[in-house]
This record gives C-alpha cells, structure tokens and sequence, in this order.
C-alpha cells in the first residue's frame, strides 16, 4: 500500500475518532475518541471518553480502549494493529499502549495543541511529554503517526466551548 493510499486510510479512520469524540461529548464526558483497527484495516473497537459519566480517572478513551483490547485480543495480535486518537495520548494512555503491546498509533492533533484548545481547564491538566518520548524509554518500538494539521480544525471544533480556561474566559 502506498503513501498516498495510507494517508487517506489515516484520514478517514481520524475522522471517525472525531465522531466517537463528538458521542462522547454528547454523552456528557469530555471530546476525545478513539478505535481499534486490525493489520487488514476492520474497525475492532470505538471508544469515547467516560471519565465523567464513570467516575474514572482512567477514563480516557484510549486507556478505556486498551483495557477492553487487552480483555479480548492477544499481545501478539495487538501488536499488529494501530489505535486512532484524535489528540495524541497522554503518558497514561500511552502506558496502557504500552503495556498492551499494541504496535502503532495515530494521532489527530499535538499534545501541545489540545493544551492550546483546553488551556487551564482542571479537567484536562496536560501533560508536555509527547507520546514518541514515552515509547522512546521502552523496550518497543512503536510506531507513532501524527499529528495531521488537515484535521486541526475539524478537532478544534468538537472541542469548542467545552472547556472552562482561562483562554475561554478571556
């Protein structure tokens, strides 16, 4: 499969994360959205956040994802499919990631500009430790696609008076 044909596959399963991410929203949690994609390109699994709604302080979507995954698919198997995430995940989730022993993951938007969209929100205190420095520590080597500046926007908006920061009250 060629560059070209990867990118628009990227694209579109991002673009169904932005979805999950507006379902999880509208449900009452905070936007963000992520899925399971097997090596033969199936969706596997969707998840949203349920933090809120669960009462889980690890319950982003792709922790929340990788636990359901580590549930029900090998290491092995799991380490030949890629998670899609709209924001690049957290030292958390990128944990969970790795401990699941999944191979690769593609993000939508930069740790630096979900902080930039949630600004000094108590909901979302992010980190500034991109996901590659967290893999980099590890024994894996996992594979990291991101971030899509062509999606910057369609993400910003889910994201759109969501938050209570600083930058929103401005």
């Amino acid at each position: 499969m060629g560059s070209q044909e990867n990118q628009k596959e990227h694209l579109t399963f991002l673009r169904r994360a932005i979805e999950i991410s507006r379902m999880a929203r509208d449900s009452g949690n905070t936007p963000f959205g992520a899925l399971l994609v097997d090596k033969d390109g199936r969706i596997l699994m969707e998840q949203g956040n349920v933090e809120i709604t669960e009462h889980r302080c690890t319950g982003h979507a792709e922790t929340a994802l990788m636990e359901r995954a580590s549930h029900t698919y090998s290491p092995d198997f799991l380490w030949d499919c890629t998670l899609y995430t709209t924001a690049e995940p957290c030292a958390m989730c990128a944990g969970a990631m790795y401990w699941g022993n999944l191979g690769r993951v593609v993000y939508g938007i930069s740790e630096k500009e979900l902080l930039a969209l949630t600004g000094d929100d108590p909901q979302n205190p992010t980190f500034d430790l991109p996901c590659r420095e967290i893999f980099a520590r590890g024994q894996k080597r996992i594979e990291v696609i991101g971030p899509f500046p062509e999606l910057a926007d369609e993400i910003a908006a889910i994201h759109e008076g969501f938050w209570n920061s600083s930058k929103a009250k401005a």
